[in-house]
């Protein structure tokens, strides 16, 4: 498995013994290592090689589209959700994001901030942004829907959540040094735990 640098962050952000919903929980480290703080959980993933290896790690995985099929989950079946750079890879994001304020009080979200320098100077020159965080060429991306912080923070709201924490980052997925100033130009993505205004 690849570790990735902000799983220690988001895994800090989620309570001990938390019921945990992993949607797009690729090949099961993130739960993983929850469930090794005491949490238990379930991943959602689509890909089913990914599936075969959240299963072999000993991940609760169920092969679902996060895009139509999240109904098949309870109301305030779940402490927490995690969408962890997966938003911007939905087809119908605010139905997403409803369907996970239905589920838990408490999400955490990461997405990456398609405007930070880098990726600005690169459409100055004419060319796509294509970075360590989004190491993609435009036309093999899973990225459907480009963002900044600034238009993301927005539709939090639209859909019902506060924002308790925001968490810069850069293009390790380490807690930017430069916190919250100038995030929006400044960071590669953006980690949130948000709570459902309800």
């Amino acid at each position: 498995m690849n570790a990735r640098a902000d799983y220690d962050l988001i895994t800090q952000l989620v309570p001990e013994r938390s019921r945990v919903l992993d949607l797009g929980c690729g090949d099961g480290e993130l739960l993983r290592r929850l469930m090794d703080k005491g949490c238990t959980g379930t991943g959602v993933e689509i890909e089913p090689d990914q599936v075969l290896k959240a299963i072999r790690s000993g991940v609760s995985v169920i092969e679902l589209d996060i895009d139509h099929q999240l109904d098949e989950f309870g109301d305030d079946s779940y402490d927490v959700v995690i969408l962890s750079r997966t938003l911007q890879a939905v087809h119908k994001p605010m139905e997403v994001l409803a369907q996970i304020r239905r589920i838990a009080v408490h999400a955490v979200v990461s997405m990456p901030n398609f405007v930070q320098w880098r990726n600005r100077l690169r459409l100055l020159r004419g060319r796509m942004p294509i970075s360590e965080d989004l190491p993609f060429e435009w036309f093999d991306t899973p990225n459907l829907h480009y963002t900044s912080i600034k238009d993301l923070e927005p539709l939090f709201a639209t859909m019902g959540f506060k924002i308790d924490r925001r968490i810069p980052l850069d293009a390790k997925g380490h807690a930017h040094r430069a916190g919250n100033l100038g995030a929006n130009l400044l960071a590669s993505s953006a980690l949130y735990l948000l709570h459902a205004d309800r």
